[in-house]
């Protein structure tokens, strides 16, 4: 079993709480984890490429768990999530990285690859459209929007923060026990969610990243074709996000391709470990092999 290190890394003026795994020479590989997860997400992700030879990278995210928390809304754009992570991978003296992203993780992956793609060797997004897509399809088709509307109640200040931390986080919780397979989040996962989001601050650092798609959170995302290597991953029953968003994605991507997974939702990769084990690998295999 790989050993898991924890590190504080000081990127673009603030400091993120970073897993590690892996020989310190291995290809480079950042996931990045989404709303309401920490790095946590990714454990048995990292402990198989850690184990397979690559240096891996699994940071909480600003406003996550134990990573800085800087206050206001406009210290959670795009732009500023983006330049964290290419900070991270300068600071281990890595020219590029493959990036991982599952849902908001995998929108700062969508940013870094179409606004700074040289620090991308290959992108597996999970679950998430390009960010762009998102909007001019949510704009245009009700599904989605109603999918989404939950978005709409975290941008009000103070209530969504009162009624996600309410009995214990239960609401949180049910967020993803509800729309995940059954069993798919074990008591032990839960209680170290629930640590991680009784963090100071945490909670409305964490929805901060929604209330910032007002202020710019998607500047600078112009519509261009995605020139890196892109394998997106879809679990086809997603109660957040309709598969015509990945559809939609892959028409703006060069050198794109979606698999769907059947059986498996917003939180593929915690159902199905052993698909996504081998998704990834043969992808990286394909395009950083060890």
């Amino acid at each position: 079993m790989a050993d898991i290190e924890f590190q504080y890394v000081k990127t673009n003026g603030i400091t993120l709480h970073t897993a590690a795994a892996g020989p310190n020479d291995g290809p480079l590989v950042v996931l990045l984890h989404g709303f309401p997860e920490f790095w946590y997400g990714w454990k048995t992700q990292m402990e198989s490429l850690a184990n397979d030879g690559y240096r891996v990278l699994a940071p909480d995210q600003r406003g996550y768990n134990k990573s800085d928390k800087p206050s206001g809304i406009d210290s959670y754009t795009l732009n500023q999530l983006r330049d964290d992570i290419t900070g991270l991978i300068d600071l281990y003296h890595r020219d590029q990285a493959v990036i991982i992203g599952h849902d908001w993780g995998g929108a700062v992956g969508w940013h870094i690859a179409a606004t700074r793609p040289e620090y991308v060797k290959s992108f597996i997004p999970v679950n998430i459209p390009h960010p762009a897509v998102m909007a001019r399809v949510s704009a245009a088709y009700p599904v989605q929007w109603m999918k989404s509307a939950y978005m709409v109640f975290f941008q009000l200040p103070d209530k969504p923060e009162l009624a996600l931390r309410s009995n214990d986080f239960q609401v949180l919780a049910q967020f993803m026990q509800n729309t995940s397979q059954p069993n798919t989040f074990s008591d032990e996962d839960m209680e170290k969610y629930k640590e991680a989001w009784k963090q100071p601050h945490a909670l409305t650092a964490m929805l901060n990243w929604y209330r910032a798609i007002r202020r710019g959170g998607a500047e600078g995302f112009p519509f261009p074709k995605v020139r890196v290597p892109t394998r997106l991953i879809w679990g086809k029953d997603d109660s957040f996000l309709s598969v015509k968003l990945a559809k939609e994605t892959l028409k703006i991507c060069d050198e794109g391709e979606l698999i769907l997974v059947d059986e498996a939702t917003h939180w593929v990769h915690h159902e199905h470990p052993d698909i996504m084990d081998k998704l990834i690998k043969e992808f990286l295999v394909e395009k950083m092999p060890v």
